[in-house]
């Protein structure tokens, strides 16, 4: 997936993000007309309605925009008998996890992910539905850029670093004691950058210049949720905990074929990529009416 898509579907996520807080703010069927005071400020008070107010012209345009565009796609998908296999949803959250996962939350940060990538393939489908290219074509693509379609194995992890082998084993202990490896992390990790994370690190692989060599010897023989021993590092001294491990893959031809289609027609065509361009056709009335 080019950057460009990988930015829809965060953008489509902030979106969801912000319409949680607005039904949170909501749930108790409290609306915009409330005075419920919810911050005061010395004499000065913030009500409710003034909150939800500012949250509204803040987001309330773009939220109800991508609540319209997702059934729209819905409609469009339907009409035009179009579905995305579940394969190709894989694929792409497998590439989306690795550039953006974080342990906080996975599971349900799994489910808006795909929900968002499902919307951004429905609608390059539903696009390019109309576009024809050979089999031929499609396969030399596919045989000139292999290695797009070759995702090595690669690990989330935290990991503490301290300087001596003493404050290593002292953290070990804790924490097979129970304290909380990401506070710990944030109190002790001489690695400024990953500390303010909780030692929080992302997804690492193989051949990535900034991880010394020895993780991936230590990790790969490590079960997700467990942490390591300490073990010795140019920085100092390391406890790694292993979030997760998502396998590797080279895929063939016949699994990435639809994508591969997907993407040359979309070089092909000149103009945007998006769902209001079916606005008119699926009759959408909005309260802000025409742009």
């Amino acid at each position: 997936m080019e950057k460009k898509q990988l930015w829809v579907i965060i953008s489509g996520l902030i979106l969801v993000n912000c319409l949680t807080v607005a039904f949170f703010l909501t749930k108790q069927g409290i609306g915009l007309g409330s005075n419920e005071v919810v911050a005061t400020v010395g004499n000065e008070e913030i009500t409710r309605a003034n909150w939800l107010s500012e949250i509204e012209k803040r987001f309330g345009k773009d939220v109800l925009e991508d609540l319209i565009n997702q059934k729209v796609i819905n409609a469009m998908a339907e009409k035009y008998s179009i579905k995305v296999p579940e394969t190709a949803i894989e694929r792409e959250l497998h590439l989306v996890k690795t550039m953006y996962g974080t342990a906080d939350d996975q599971t349900s940060n799994e489910e808006e992910w795909k929900k968002q990538i499902e919307y951004s393939l429905m609608l390059e489908e539903i696009m390019t539905k109309d576009v024809v290219i050979s089999d031929g074509e499609l396969e030399r693509y596919y045989e000139q850029n292999r290695s797009l379609f070759s995702i090595p194995t690669s690990y989330h992890i935290s990991h503490i670093v301290v300087k001596t082998k003493d404050d290593a084993e002292q953290t070990f202990k804790e924490l097979k004691s129970g304290s909380s490896f990401s506070t710990l992390a944030m109190e002790r990790s001489i690695d400024e950058f990953s500390a303010a994370q909780g030692g929080d690190l992302g997804y690492i692989r193989e051949g990535d210049s900034f991880i010394p060599s020895n993780y991936f010897q230590v990790i790969q023989k490590m079960k997700q949720g467990e942490w390591s021993k300490p073990f010795q590092t140019g920085e100092g001294f390391v406890i790694v905990l292993l979030h997760e491990t998502i396998k590797g893959k080279d895929y063939s031809f016949k699994e990435v074929k639809g994508d591969i289609r997907r993407q040359m027609a979309l070089e092909q065509m000149e103009g945007t990529t998006a769902a209001e361009v079916f606005w008119n056709e699926i009759n959408v009335e909005w309260y802000y009416g025409e742009e």
